[in-house]
């Protein structure tokens, strides 16, 4: 293999001596952003696995030294990227009309420097792991006049509503600020399975990523884990369920699902971690999707500061299933 030039990702890149192998300037365009995420960028194919074997063992450096998948780059920092196996370029597929034609009714503010969208269940925020085309890619085949478009933050496949695309690098770099502190304010709406306890208003406690003998990714309360805290509020109660807001105060993968786990009350809907009673209640109602919706987000950008509040309502398949359990009370 010949050495490499090309950087397609957020980095300008320059051969070395060693053949295969690239040092990547990180830009602008990636400052800020976490390592993990601008590897799935310049290595696109690459399973995820690979490329954080590639971390520990330290194939793949920051400025010479070895780095974690979630450390922040900042711009003119050097990456090193070994000529890891990647398939043959393939031309995205085209982003199918139903997909286009839904996004573009779901668009919940347009300005010069945010896209925020009100993201359905169902599509995932990027392609990868067996899905060829996430949020981010139908945005930039249909709005290919968005040269810059990134995510600011995720949502997990199944949880619907806001999300925030950032339309240039100093708006990414500036909401990636404010999310690692408390510039963001994020607040969810949750149906858990019973009558969640009075009083229970935080959890705090920490949460690990880990594999089921069958592959499968989970995230488990552990003390090896990384603090988590999220702050719980009693919207409706209702006979078999509660609906919850929840805020949380870090930003852990599955974090409001395994916090309500461990308080005893599985999300309705939650095929990964509910249970028999859930799952139950979930058909009952005729509910195929996940009860977690990204309802409200509070910020300010810009200098002068602008300030955002964004709401996006519950989908229709959600309010029904809330009028079905009011209906049960009558």
């Amino acid at each position: 293999m010949g050495e490499q030039h090309a950087s397609d990702g957020g980095g300008r890149a320059r051969p070395t001596e060693r053949s295969g192998v690239r040092i990547v300037t990180v830009t602008a365009r990636s400052d800020g952003q976490r390592l993990d995420n601008f590897l799935l960028r310049e290595l696109p194919g690459v399973p995820k696995t690979r490329l954080y074997k590639a971390l520990r063992k330290g194939e793949i450096r920051v400025n010479k030294g070895r780095a974690k998948p979630g450390q922040r780059l900042a711009e003119g920092d050097s990456v090193r990227l070994p000529p890891l196996h990647q398939p043959a370029r393939r031309k995205p597929p085209p982003v199918p009309f139903y997909w286009a034609e839904r996004l573009a009714g779901r668009i919940v503010l347009e300005d010069e420097d945010l896209l925020v969208i009100d993201k359905p269940a169902g599509l995932a925020v990027h392609g990868g792991s067996g899905v060829n085309l996430g949020l981010i890619e139908c945005l930039r085949q249909v709005r290919p006049q968005d040269r810059e478009l990134e995510l600011v933050h995720r949502l997990d496949r199944d949880t619907s509503g806001l999300i925030l695309v950032a339309r240039r690098p100093r708006v990414l770099k500036e909401l990636h600020a404010k999310l690692r502190g408390d510039g963001v304010e994020k607040v969810y709406l949750a149906l858990v399975a019973g009558r969640w306890p009075r009083g229970l208003s935080e959890i705090d406690v920490p949460l690990e990523k880990q594999a089921r003998a069958s592959g499968e990714r989970v995230v488990r309360v552990s003390a090896a884990g990384r603090r988590s805290v999220t702050r719980f509020r009693v919207v409706e109660r209702f006979r078999d369920a509660t609906l919850l807001e929840a805020r949380p105060l870090t930003g852990r993968t599955h974090q409001i699902r395994v916090h309500a786990l461990h308080a005893g009350h599985p999300l309705v809907g939650d095929v990964k971690y509910q249970g028999e009673r859930e799952a139950a209640l979930a058909e009952k109602g005729g509910l195929d999707r996940l009860f977690l919706h990204a309802w409200r987000l509070r910020f300010t950008l810009g200098d002068p500061p602008r300030a955002y509040e964004l709401e996006a309502p519950l989908d229709s398949e959600l309010e029904q299933f809330l009028e079905m359990l009011r209906n049960k009370l009558n």
